[in-house]
C-alpha cells in the first residue's frame, strides 16, 4: 500500500528584481525560491491561504511596510542546516551578519564554511533573511538570486530600517 502523495500548492509573485516561486502544503510555507523547483511537483493555487498570506507580507516587504514575517515555516534541511537558518532570522532587518559571526552565535565558531553552505542551501529565501549574511571583509559575497539581488535587498532594507 502507497502513501497519498502531499499536496503541495504553488503561486508566483513579481518582485521588484523578478519571479519568487511559493511553495506550501496545506501547513507549512516550504520554500521561496528565485528558481522554479522542477523536483517540486505543485499546482499553481492563488487561494492557498498560506501562499496568500506569504504573497501579502512579501508585497508588503517590498512596499517598506514589513520588517518581520510571520508566516508557518518547514525549511527541509540538515540539523546543522536549521540550527544555521534559525540563526539568521535573529539577524535584524537593516543589519548584517558575516558568516564567521554567524558559526560563532551557533556555537561552532570554525564552521564558517560550513555556515556559508547551508546559508546556500536556505529554502526560504528572504522570509529566512539569508541575504543578511556578508563576507568578513565586509564585502557581498555569493547569494543564490544573484549579487545585485543581494545589494537590492540590503540597500532596500538600509532605506527603510
Amino acid at each position: 500500500m502507497t502513501t497519498p502523495e502531499k499536496s503541495l500548492a504553488m503561486q508566483v509573485l513579481k518582485a521588484p528584481f523578478g519571479n519568487l516561486y511559493i511553495y506550501a502544503d496545506k501547513d507549512f510555507l516550504l520554500a521561496v525560491s528565485f528558481r522554479q523547483i522542477d523536483a517540486i511537483n505543485a499546482k499553481v493555487d492563488d487561494n492557498h491561504p498560506i501562499l496568500k498570506q506569504t504573497t501579502q507580507q512579501l508585497d508588503d516587504y517590498f512596499s517598506g511596510n514589513c520588517r518581520t514575517f510571520d508566516l508557518p515555516l518547514q525549511p527541509q534541511g540538515t540539523q546543522f542546516q536549521q540550527q544555521v537558518w534559525q540563526q539568521l532570522q535573529k539577524i535584524d532587518y537593516g543589519t548584517t551578519a558575516n558568516y564567521g559571526q554567524v558559526a560563532a552565535a551557533i556555537g561552532n565558531p570554525k564552521a564558517v564554511r560550513a555556515v556559508g553552505n547551508a546559508n546556500n542551501k536556505n529554502p526560504i529565501v528572504i522570509v529566512i533573511p539569508c541575504h543578511r549574511v556578508i563576507g568578513a571583509s565586509g564585502q557581498l559575497v555569493g547569494y543564490g538570486g544573484g549579487l545585485p539581488v543581494k545589494e537590492w535587498l540590503l540597500n532596500h532594507e538600509q532605506k527603510y530600517a
